[in-house]
């Protein structure tokens, strides 16, 4: 199994997940035509995606959804409360297919199971993504780590995980106090230390990737992210790497132990 997080941030999110024959987009929140850019920069063409599931319905994570599923004839996956938050925004798709949290749905070489997060819409999901050898864990725009989600994001060999802040630099930073709470809670986003936690109950020795996600632009810094990361992990043998807003990630591989 392969992945590329095409780019993570609060100005576009979108992962793109591929076995076999089979390839999915988890969101599309660039431009289509910037989507269509950033898979050929990693050798791939949006002509052969056979899916996008969407977490939830913020524009970071959607606005390409609507003219990639309707130009592309591509279903999208997502659940109810995103569904209808979505719509206004997306308009019209090609195909629409609703899932329960917790459902398991198989699509030819890939089997994607949605798990509930804590962040301000409708009903958001993150996802594991397997192949009957390998797994690879979505999790970004997320307050609160609760038990299940630790338990869903275990075993994995590959993981995108939220680095959103530092929580002094949002304190410092430009943004009102209102946003600041936001950001700050259980509907919010993850804080460097946050995932730093999160990580560190999760390394185990088939975890060969960690991608650090959603870093804000304004209140945090690569550096600061890795340093935590780095910190969480120890000693053990995981690959870390901090998506940006601007470009793709490598194409990189998930193989079988």
């Amino acid at each position: 199994m392969y992945f590329s997080v095409l780019g993570s941030g609060s100005q576009g999110n979108s992962v793109y997940v591929e076995s076999g024959t089979t390839a999915i987009l988890i969101d599309a929140g660039f431009s289509g035509k910037e989507i269509a850019a950033r898979l050929q920069s990693i050798g791939r063409s949006i002509e052969n995606l056979n899916a996008i599931f969407v977490t939830h319905e913020h524009q970071d994570h959607i606005q390409g959804v609507g003219v990639l599923s309707r130009r592309c004839k591509i279903p999208v996956y997502s659940t109810y409360g995103t569904i209808q938050g979505g719509e206004p925004r997306w308009g019209e798709l090609y195909k629409c297919v609703e899932f329960g949290t917790g459902d398991l749905v198989e699509m030819q070489d890939l089997q994607i199971r949605p798990f509930s997060i804590s962040h301000d819409t409708a009903d958001p999901v993150g996802f594991v993504i397997g192949n009957g050898k390998v797994t690879l864990a979505y999790c970004t725009d997320t307050g609160k780590v609760s038990h299940l989600l630790r338990k869903r994001l275990s075993k994995c060999n590959g993981l995108v995980l939220e680095f959103n802040h530092d929580p002094q630099m949002l304190r410092d930073g430009p943004y009102p106090l209102a946003v600041q709470q936001r950001v700050r809670s259980d509907h919010g986003h993850l804080s460097n230390e946050d995932g730093a936690g999160v990580l560190q109950s999760l390394v185990h020795d088939q975890l060969h990737y960690v991608i650090l996600a959603h870093l804000s632009a304004t209140n945090n810094h690569p550096d600061l992210a890795l340093k935590a990361a780095r910190s969480a992990v120890g000693e053990a043998s995981v690959h870390l790497k901090v998506a940006a807003q601007g470009l793709a990630t490598e194409l990189l591989p998930l193989r079988e132990p």
